[in-house]
Parts: structure tokens; sequence; C-alpha cells
């Protein structure tokens, strides 16, 4: 179950009530044990062993604040510790997945000491970035509209974007007069190659969705009005591998960036040697043998 002792969650309640709730959140039950917390900027929903976070600023484009981040922090980080939860979908509310930085608060740092304006990004955005990078379950980024700016560069942290067709995508910076401060220019080219990556970032060209899928940057792309149902499909049938053989693939993925092919090979062996020893590697030899669907429980 996920566990609320966040700090902004101050109080009690019993796991078989419908309903609880105080100015902070809204905890609901229902007979699918789905379970929907609002912190203030965001929702944080859990069902079929997966866990979907929302950006909830709607009227500012889902744009980041302060508030935003930290909640988005603290959520990222309870959801790593829930066992129940198996994939962490990342999305907005409304039309827009995320714009951004909110620019009123940007200007307000802009006018800060040089120690001030940097710190403004280390202890404020980054903390998403470094929460995500420690995340060791998959992360889908369910891009419900646009994604530019910083907006674009959390979905790049996601292991896999998907799209509705009306989604449009770019990092428009250079039209702010700004430069890449969440990891764009190191994730970007990563996905879509160098010469790809300069062009965006230099033109702050806004690309629909069929391109973005054309040059890797998305997944999937759904028509609007099926893409929740979409998602939903596609996170459970994520979460129905088996944990802990996902976030060693995860890891070995994510290594491979800035490792030798040597330095793979011998983590790979060492994560077999591992894997080998489950109770879900021996359920997934049964189940074939048997000719059934596993049952993996994350032993």
């Amino acid at each position: 179950m996920l566990n609320l002792n966040m700090n902004l969650i101050l109080c009690h309640y019993r796991v078989h009530s419908r309903e609880v709730s105080n100015v902070l959140f809204k905890i609901t039950y229902s007979e699918e044990d789905e379970r929907t917390m609002t912190v203030s900027e965001i929702l944080i929903k859990t069902n079929n062993n997966v866990a979907t976070i929302t950006l909830n600023r709607p009227e500012v484009r889902n744009a980041f604040n302060l508030t935003m981040i930290d909640q988005m922090e603290r959520a990222i980080k309870e959801v790593k510790q829930d066992k129940d939860v198996k994939v962490l979908v990342l999305t907005g509310s409304g039309q827009t997945f995320c714009s951004g930085g909110d620019i009123n608060e940007i200007k307000e740092f802009a006018d800060k000491a040089a120690s001030k304006r940097k710190d403004y990004l280390k202890e404020g955005i980054h903390k998403i970035s470094y929460a995500l990078l420690d995340f060791d379950k998959p992360v889908i980024g369910a891009l419900n509209g646009s994604a530019m700016g910083a907006g674009l560069d959390l979905a790049l942290l996601c292991d896999l974007r998907v799209s509705t067709m009306s989604a449009k995508f770019g990092e428009t910076y250079i039209k702010m007069g700004l430069v890449p401060g969440n990891g764009g220019t190191y994730l970007l080219p990563r996905l879509v190659g160098w010469a790809k990556a300069f062009e965006l970032f230099y033109t702050a060209d806004v690309i629909n969705a069929d391109e973005a899928k054309r040059i890797g940057l998305v997944n999937q792309v759904y028509a609007d009005d099926e893409f929740r149902m979409k998602i939903a499909n596609f996170a459970e049938k994520i979460a129905k591998g088996p944990p802990i053989q996902l976030a060693m693939i995860k890891r070995q993925l994510m290594q491979s960036i800035d490792k030798d092919l040597k330095e793979h090979l011998d983590l790979a062996s060492s994560n077999m040697s591992i894997a080998l020893d489950t109770e879900d590697r021996r359920e997934a030899f049964q189940a074939f043998k048997e000719k059934r669907k596993p049952n993996f429980t994350g032993m």
C-alpha cells in the first residue's frame, strides 16, 4: 500500500474507509482498490499496480513552480517505496502535459544573485530529475498534450513516452533567451541523434506527434479519445512483468550509456546470476511448461 507519511500529510485514515479527506488531499477507495490522492499541485492515483502522478495546474498549462516540484519529488520517492506499485505513469491534467517552468517564478529568480539563480535549478527542478534517475521501476510519460521546454525535458526523463495525436513538442528555451536546464541537452541527442537535437534546440521548432514518433522521440501515438484507455493497458501490461527483472533491465540499459561493452557484460552476468535464483524465474519456467501465463510476485 502507498506509504502516505509525506510531510504534507497531516491526518490518519483507516484502510477500509470509503473516503477520507482534509484541506490538503483526498483519498478515495473503490471496489477495484483504486486509490486517489490530491496534494495541491499534483494528483496521485494507484490502480492495478500502476501509480499515476498527474501535474495539476491546468490553468497555467501545468507549468512547474517550486510547490509542484517539491510535491512531485516527494511523491516519486513514496511510489518508489510502495511494493504494490510496479510502474509509474507521469501525465498532465487538462489539454497540456507541461509547458515548462512558471514564467513568473523564473522572472523572480532572474533578479537574484548568481548563486541564488543556480540554486533555483539545483534545489528546484533538478530534484525531479534526481528522483527519477534514482527510480528503479519503469516510468512512462503519458503525454496527453503539448510538452515544451522543461516540460519536454521531463518527458525525456521517462523510460518510455506515448502521446496523443494532437500533442506538440518543442525545446523552446532559445525563444525565451534561456538555455536548457533540466537535462534536455544530455537526453535528447541520445534519442534522436546529435544533428536533429542541434536543430531542435537551435531553431526551437515545434513538431507534431507523428514527427516525434518518426524521429524516435515518442514510442507510440494514440488517438486523443482512446489515449487514457491505451495508456492504462500499456502500463498494466508492463506491470505484469517480474519486478526484480524489470529493475535489472532498466539498470542495464541506463548504465550502458556510459559503460563499455566489457563492463556491461560483467553487469549482465551478475544480474543473470541473481535472476536465475528468483521465484519469479521458477514461476516463468513452470508457466511455460504448463502453457499458461505466469503470475509474478516479485520474489
